[in-house]
């Protein structure tokens, strides 16, 4: 069976799933400094910044406000209401202290209508590849990608259909194709192939000793 035989095939993307929102309660920060950064968390508060936007903006929010946007797998936007107003940001970067590994910082990004931002959305794989049918083991290389999109076409996963990858076949990033989606990965990079199992390969040497 041919290794490339899927590079003519399209796979399904799905960029429509409805995007989960996380609210957090913030406070301005009025303070700021390390000492001022240790008492905010002596209190079990997390310093964050939002940048992106008009202006920067340092607030604190209880640890547990961001437990359910830090501490998953899923992309998810933060709604951040801090000084009167709403922030719409998605999370870019974290600090955890070095010995307790307690979060101690938060980066978010503003969402602004018509600027692009670069993000990583996990893919899901969705399907059952014919190549596993005939005995063969998925075998997935990727579990995110790096992306380059308009706020409004952000999605939580990149969804591929995995329907029609053969035994022996590879499906590469330059496969995926999202609509309004700029994927930043390395074209030839594999995401998922599907690969002979030790029992296929005994049973195609008997075969071929049958020859």
């Amino acid at each position: 069976m041919p290794q490339n035989s899927l590079l003519s095939l399209t796979f399904a993307v799905q960029n429509f799933i409805k995007m989960n929102t996380i609210t957090i309660e913030g406070v301005l920060r009025t303070e700021h400094g390390k000492k001022a950064a240790r008492q905010i968390r002596s209190q079990e508060n997390v310093p964050g910044v939002i940048y992106g936007g008009a202006e920067e903006i340092n607030f604190y929010a209880p640890a547990k406000a961001f437990k359910p946007l830090v501490y998953t797998g899923e992309f998810q936007l933060a709604e951040v209401s801090v000084g009167g107003k709403k922030y719409k940001c998605i999370l870019k970067d974290l600090q955890f202290d070095k010995v307790n590994d307690q979060l101690i910082h938060v980066d978010l990004l503003e969402l602004v209508g018509d600027k692009k931002v670069v993000a990583t959305l996990p893919i899901k794989f969705t399907g059952a590849s014919v190549g596993v049918k005939e005995g063969g083991k998925l075998v997935t290389k990727m579990k995110s990608l790096k992306i380059k999109a308009l706020p409004k076409d952000l999605t939580s996963t990149i969804n591929v259909d995995v329907t029609n990858l053969e035994l022996n076949g590879n499906i590469r990033v330059e496969d995926v194709k999202a609509p309004n989606i700029e994927i930043l990965n390395s074209p030839r990079i594999p995401i998922a192939s599907v690969v002979m199992t030790r029992q296929l390969k005994q049973e195609e040497a008997k075969e071929e000793k049958k020859k």
